[in-house]
């Protein structure tokens, strides 16, 4: 795992950790819906955080005869895990307990201390939230939009961290908001209605990140700007004619496979391998994760039915 990421998802660690058990105490001392919401959404952003350790952690483990490209899916594997239990845990629980509480209307006893505890809980998350975003943004290319940067990032640990806490931020407002209104009107629905907003938010969020995750564990390519780079390096050697095809596949957050099919203009065996060779260490050069690189020579053929795919090169 990346030093930044590591310092991001250690700083939403300890305030997930610090912010769950304050809310759980208070939900005990008030009874408010949204607090509870709020403090079950807490204890699963901090277990989601030590599953974001555990997966850095596993994926560090050296290749083996079974998994010969290492285990760099590792990490998206764990953040799928954190999506579902986002969605089960926070999403689905709030829901369950923001409904059951419309339906059976509890009084929310001593609205104040819930209104501090929410309000220190959103400092402490602008804190996280602060510390995700700024590592975040040394990974984000000017000119990116934030929806963008999770649509395209290949970083778990980030995603997660930004998504969650921005989840939370919205969903301390939420529950502000319902305790607010329940007591200044003493509808203690207006607090339900919190939990109920909770648990959508929640889910929501959850299904955007396994979206994201399921795409890396099926294959997700490199992108266009990556594999633009390799292009460029393989051109840049003058034996290379033509580069027939190209496929990239992203197999960790730091790890991506190169396989390629050019035309190398070489006079004999010996000359083609040391051209594959100097045409892998250009390719290194420019993209420093194509950590493993498959290059088949081949003569091209305007009936090449690999061409056929929308990484193929003209």
């Amino acid at each position: 795992m990346h030093e930044g990421s590591r310092r991001a998802v250690f700083a939403a660690f300890a305030a997930n950790l610090g912010i769950a058990a304050s809310k759980l105490l208070v939900f005990f001392v008030t009874g408010a819906a949204s607090i509870l919401a709020e403090a079950i959404h807490s204890f699963a952003d901090t277990v989601n955080q030590a599953l974001l350790f555990l997966g850095g952690r596993r994926a560090r483990r050296a290749p083996t005869r079974e998994h010969p490209f290492g285990f760099g899916r590792e990490r998206y594997f764990w953040a799928f895990v954190v999506a579902v239990l986002l969605f089960t845990l926070g999403g689905l629980f709030a829901l369950y307990e923001g409904v059951d509480r419309l339906l059976h209307p509890q009084t929310v006893s001593q609205p104040g201390w819930a209104l501090a505890t929410l309000l220190v809980a959103v400092v402490l998350e602008s804190y996280s939230f602060r510390t995700g975003t700024r590592e975040a943004g040394k990974l984000r290319a000017d000119g990116v939009t934030w929806p963008q940067f999770i649509r395209q990032s290949t970083n778990p640990e980030i995603t997660v961290v930004v998504l969650e806490d921005t989840a939370a931020l919205v969903g301390l407002a939420f529950a502000l908001t319902g305790v607010l209104l329940a007591w200044v009107t003493g509808d203690d629905r207006f607090d339900a209605a919190g939990s109920v907003a909770i648990g959508l938010l929640l889910g929501a969020v959850a299904l955007v990140l396994a979206r994201e995750m399921k795409s890396f564990l099926i294959g997700e390519s490199a992108g266009a700007t990556t594999e633009q780079l390799i292009r460029d390096a393989m051109m840049s050697s003058p034996e290379v004619r033509r580069i027939i095809h190209l496929r990239t596949v992203q197999i960790g957050p730091e790890e991506v496979f190169v396989g390629a099919k050019l035309d190398i203009d070489a006079p004999s065996i010996a000359a083609l391998a040391q051209a594959i060779d100097r045409i892998e260490e250009r390719v290194r050069a420019a993209v420093p994760n194509a950590t493993v690189i498959y290059i088949e020579p081949d003569l091209y053929r305007e009936t090449d039915p690999s061409r056929a795919t929308p990484s193929s090169e003209a």
